[in-house]
């Protein structure tokens, strides 16, 4: 991992973006406001310092944070608000959580927001060949690898493919599947197939597995 990396985010400008859902055959647009995305995934060192926690399935300080519920992961986000002065994005209560829109702490991205930073201005299934910029099945030697050792993609954003599946904010299909949310970007383990910009997969929120973690997003500050 590049230092210069460490803990960067980047600002995304307001655009719009098109979704689809293989299993519907369903397409459709939604508008995004500007906003804001870490350069990398979360590592262990960054959640534990938050945290204290150390859930990780294979062990390394800049390796990304796996093995982690979308709890744990909005948890963490309203931790890391906390820590740095910020006002947490989530109210929680119970079972439930509010996302206060108008808050300027850490949150998880928004699929919509996950896939128009993934793409970079991209129109294709990825930003780039997928040897150079993802660890997945093919690479991997079946483990994640440190966050930033691929090639980053037109924007600065590195492992948006592969190493980890992301967390996002979104229930998958609330008619169907309840409470489940949506995961993006392909792991270590997967095959190419599964590390393209539009693949998306569910998970109930309190899911654990070694090739899932997350990176954080937040409201653009200006």
């Amino acid at each position: 991992m590049d230092s210069r990396t460490a803990g960067v985010m980047v600002s995304v400008a307001a655009g719009h973006v098109v979704l689809s859902d293989r299993r519907t055959q369903r397409r459709w647009p939604v508008a995004l406001a500007a906003y804001e995305i870490a350069a990398l995934p979360v590592t262990q060192a960054e959640y534990a310092q938050v945290t204290g926690a150390r859930p990780s399935a294979f062990t390394g300080a800049d390796l990304p944070v796996e093995s982690v519920s979308w709890w744990d992961a909005v948890r963490y986000c309203n931790a890391r608000s906390q820590r740095e002065g910020r006002t947490p994005a989530y109210r929680l209560g119970g079972d439930d959580v509010e996302w206060d829109r108008t808050a300027d702490g850490y949150r998880l991205p928004t699929e919509a927001e996950w896939e128009y930073a993934c793409r970079a201005g991209t129109t294709g299934p990825r930003h780039g060949p997928l040897d150079e910029i993802a660890w997945y099945r093919d690479n991997s030697g079946e483990r994640p690898h440190d966050v930033g050792t691929r090639k980053p993609n037109p924007w600065g954003l590195y492992d948006m493919l592969g190493n980890v599946w992301n967390w996002c904010w979104d229930v998958y299909d609330a008619e169907v599947y309840g409470s489940y949310r949506v995961l993006r970007g392909g792991g270590w383990f997967d095959e190419h197939w599964s590390c393209r910009a539009s693949v998306r997969r569910r998970s109930h929120p309190t899911f654990t597995v070694d090739d899932v973690g997350f990176r954080v997003a937040r409201a653009d500050p200006r």
